[in-house]
């Protein structure tokens, strides 16, 4: 996403991306596809055909990003929507995993895709 973000509109080459960030291009076949599922990026057509943005990077939480791939944030399976404990009644210890949990899930909501290109950039100075 930082690679297509700091490319602007002109699209962003697969090619390129997998080289840049030493993946193969099959594997990053699999990451623009779910991108592209989830709505963050789209096909720039014409003779420099890419990948572009579908929104500004301030506008793109990593929250945004990591649901592209999965769904929510569950530090451990108790804490998913979809997990059924017997425990959970009487379970001492689910406060602290559902603190945690909160706490990474609002740190992913609060941090935006130019937010790690602004401090990618400090870095490199």
């Amino acid at each position: 996403m930082v690679e297509i973000a700091t490319k602007g509109q002109d699209g962003m080459f697969q090619k390129d991306i997998a080289e840049n960030q030493r993946i193969s291009v099959k594997y990053l076949d699999q990451i623009i596809y779910a991108l592209k599922t989830a709505g963050l990026i789209v096909n720039v057509r014409g003779k420099k055909s890419g990948y572009m943005l579908t929104r500004r990077p301030a506008d793109i939480t990593m929250l945004d990003i990591h649901n592209a791939f999965e769904h929510g944030i569950c530090i451990i399976d108790c804490m998913c929507e979809t997990y059924v404990c017997e425990m959970k009644d009487s379970c001492m210890i689910q406060g602290f995993w559902g603190k945690l949990n909160f706490m990474i899930k609002d740190y992913f909501e609060k941090i935006t895709l130019q937010d790690v290109i602004d401090e990618k950039e400090l870095v490199e100075c």
